[in-house]
């Protein structure tokens, strides 16, 4: 007898218990078997991924300048175009656009009107631009590197260091990453920008300044590399002043959108966030990688080989645990954060009229949403470790001082400890020096006035610069073969002994940047 055929209700019934089920066993497990690229995808607004992918319009384009440090997203996004083999697209369900502007105005009035909707900028410069931008309320969303040999002051022979450019013809672009660098380096060395103001020549960008210095037109000049590598050999003798490479903590990259757009696209803010900082993971720690990097900047900024691997080179591209310290998110972290550069340099940018004297509170100006929701585990998006030395040599020990700071350190007489006021005026006066100028070695010499016998002040000389040199390795966690102590005893006077006040002056600690 032939079987009873099933009736199509049941069956339909039993097709429905089957997928129900195993949709219960998908999303019970699909943390396991789904990658989180793959489930932020699902959490995006349909309608408004639809419509993107439908239309072929990018939902995000990103405004960036002929720059190194953007590597992490233009690699993860398999190029400047977007595309749907791009692993934005894939991973994600975004399309994602680099449009190359390199002219600084354009690129504010190509944000402010919508023609991208994230832009590069400095945290750094970040408060010159507050009241330009405050209608539009931009918040800072992450940072994407820190320059490191990417900035540097060219100069003639005959200026050997910062206090050398007073008197002579400096080029820079005003308001941006490379004036922030010379107002750092003239900080560095006690020196007021109104001290260099009436020969500094303003331009608009550091192209241009290299422009100049290769025409003869200026001593010295702020400019990007690989720009400094032509400088040099247009002008026969001249030479690199300080770069960031050393002074690694100063120009920070990162990039900021309207609060409305932020507010209205966080998954898209999570997405972009989350897969550069992969991308950027990934060039730090596989040389394929970096290769694949390297030909997508060659060809997305029409450069060739030498510039895009000079210019990748030039930085550090930051990592998701980088992103936690420079935000503060991190509490054990003692290096330099987003808060630290964005207020120091709206005091200096005020104190030279390009910075309100009321700027947006840091709180108000960034937005770490997508940094806290960014689900990135391994040692690949860890933060940068600290920068080791090595014993100096006895030629990097009496190396040239590029920059000099003189501390009015006040000790017990014969005491070499320092009390409670002595370490605050370190912390306040130099600390920031120390720790924005992390990869110079800093020499520490000590001096002492008269009083006392030329043998046992050489001897204390040298235990006061030593100590000093110990604080700053406890407080801040520096390298102690960071520093190099010597000292003076009371042979290099800069004031007549024969006074209190004269003494008073000799009695002094000088840290200088190598």
């Amino acid at each position: 007898m032939a079987k009873e055929r099933m009736k199509p209700i049941v069956k339909f019934m039993l097709i429905f218990i089957g997928i129900a089920v195993l949709f219960g066993v998908f999303m019970k497990f699909k943390d396991k078997i789904m990658p989180e690229g793959r489930q932020i995808k699902s959490i995006l607004g349909k309608a408004e991924t639809s419509k993107a992918v439908k239309s072929g319009t990018p939902l995000a384009k990103i405004g960036v300048v002929t720059w190194g440090g953007y590597a992490g997203g233009q690699y993860y996004n398999g190029g400047f175009s977007a595309s749907k083999e791009s692993r934005y697209y894939k991973d994600y369900g975004i399309l994602v656009e680099f449009k190359v502007l390199d002219d600084f105005t354009q690129s504010r009035n190509a944000w402010k009107n919508d023609e991208v909707q994230l832009l590069w900028a400095t945290i750094d410069a970040f408060a010159s631009e507050s009241d330009a931008l405050k209608e539009y309320q931009p918040v800072f969303l992450f940072q994407a590197d820190w320059s490191r040999g990417g900035d540097a002051i060219v100069a003639t022979n005959n200026i050997r260091s910062i206090r050398d450019l007073r008197g002579k013809k400096v080029a820079v672009a005003i308001g941006t990453p490379s004036h922030t660098f010379l107002l750092s380096m003239l900080q560095a060395d006690d020196i007021e920008y109104r001290d260099i103001k009436a020969n500094v020549t303003e331009v608009d960008s550091a192209i241009t300044a290299a422009a100049y210095f290769k025409d003869g037109k200026v001593d010295a000049a702020v400019v990007w590399s690989p720009d400094d590598v032509d400088c040099l050999k247009s002008r026969p003798g001249s030479h690199i002043l300080k770069s960031t490479k050393s002074a690694t903590n100063i120009i920070a990259d990162g990039f900021f959108a309207k609060k409305a757009y932020v507010d209205s696209h966080p998954e898209v803010i999570k997405a972009i966030y989350e897969g550069w900082m992969k991308g950027a993971a990934e060039i730090n720690t596989n040389s394929q990688a970096k290769e694949d990097a390297i030909k997508i900047l060659m060809q997305g900024l029409n450069v060739p080989d030498d510039f895009a691997r000079t210019a990748i080179n030039n930085v550090r591209l930051t990592t998701h645990g980088d992103n936690m310290n420079f935000f503060g998110l991190d509490a054990n972290y003692k290096g330099v954060t987003g808060k630290d550069l964005y207020e120091k340099m709206a005091r200096i940018y005020n104190a030279i009229g390009l910075a309100p004297d009321v700027v947006p509170a840091w709180r108000t100006v960034y937005d770490v949403s997508a940094i806290r929701a960014a689900r990135l585990f391994g040692p690949e998006h860890e933060a940068e470790g600290g920068f080791s030395f090595t014993k100096a040599t006895s030629q990097e020990a009496s190396a040239q001082a590029v920059a000099s700071k003189t501390l009015r350190i006040t000790f017990a007489t014969g005491s070499a400890t320092l009390d409670q006021n002595a370490q605050l005026l370190i912390e306040m006066a130099f600390a920031d020096t120390a720790r924005q100028f992390a990869g110079s070695r800093i020499r520490i010499v000590g001096h002492t006035d008269s009083v006392g016998s030329p043998e046992s002040n050489q001897t204390l000389s040298e235990r006061r610069g030593q100590s000093v040199a110990n604080y700053l390795t406890s407080k801040f966690g520096f390298d102690r073969n960071r520093f190099v102590v010597s000292g003076k005893g009371q042979y290099e006077p800069v004031a007549d002994n024969g006074t209190d006040h004269g003494r008073a002056l000799n009695r002094r600690t000088e840290l200088q940047l190598l």
